[in-house]
């Protein structure tokens, strides 16, 4: 396959998969986010299996990585949701901080422009003004990225499959014609034994 190729296309969405997942991932860290923070380490390992496969033509791997990519576009999905405290959903959902104390997205105090007030040890709930982006917008912002990216990465992971199906059937066709296929050595190594040749015909003197 060539560069401009859906495979080559598919290697690079997964690096910028990977470089979105891992920048959230620091601040998930700093913010002590649990359920985001594990759901991150298995986006991690499922877009380094989706780049494996392929890198190595190993279309199972990809669906892996298809099918890992539809549940955390629901995962994302669920995470706007909590932002946009949608019906009983709220920020301080116990489905992103596992009930942990202190868990809270980093960008609540360390926004662009955000000044804390009244943050002491005994406060739990700092004041917090003058952000130029609320912590929400930022989490939705990023919760949006990964989709597009997860659906995009979808689409081309398909693609792909089919591609890699498309030219092992190609292979096989062809190997068909043969005593053996393309993807089969042969067992045994046939030998052609040499016999002398006789021409009938008037004796050169």
């Amino acid at each position: 396959m060539s560069c401009c190729s859906g495979r080559c296309t598919l290697i690079a969405l997964c690096f910028l998969q990977l470089i979105a997942t891992v920048e959230r991932q620091v601040f998930d860290f700093l913010g002590y986010m649990w359920a985001p923070i594990i759901g991150n380490f298995f986006q991690i390992i499922c877009v380094i299996l989706g780049l494996f496969g392929t890198y190595q033509y190993r279309p199972r791997y990809i669906v892996v990585y298809c099918t890992w990519g539809v549940l955390w576009v629901a995962w994302n999905i669920f995470v706007i949701c909590v932002y946009l405290e949608l019906g009983s959903l709220t920020v301080e959902t116990p489905a992103l901080t596992l009930g942990a104390p202190q868990s809270i997205s980093w960008w609540r105090e360390h926004g662009i422009g955000c000044q804390v007030s009244n943050s002491t040890a005994a406060s739990t709930n700092p004041v917090v003004s003058g952000c130029l982006l609320d912590f929400t917008y930022v989490e939705m912002i990023h919760a949006a990225i990964q989709i597009l990216l997860a659906i995009i990465g979808f689409i081309y992971g398909i693609y792909v499959v089919y591609m890699f199906t498309e030219e092992d059937d190609s292979f096989d066709f062809i190997g068909g014609f043969d005593s053996y296929s393309a993807y089969q050595a042969p067992q045994k190594t046939s030998h052609m034994q040499l016999q002398p040749m006789y021409v009938d015909g008037p004796a050169v003197e």
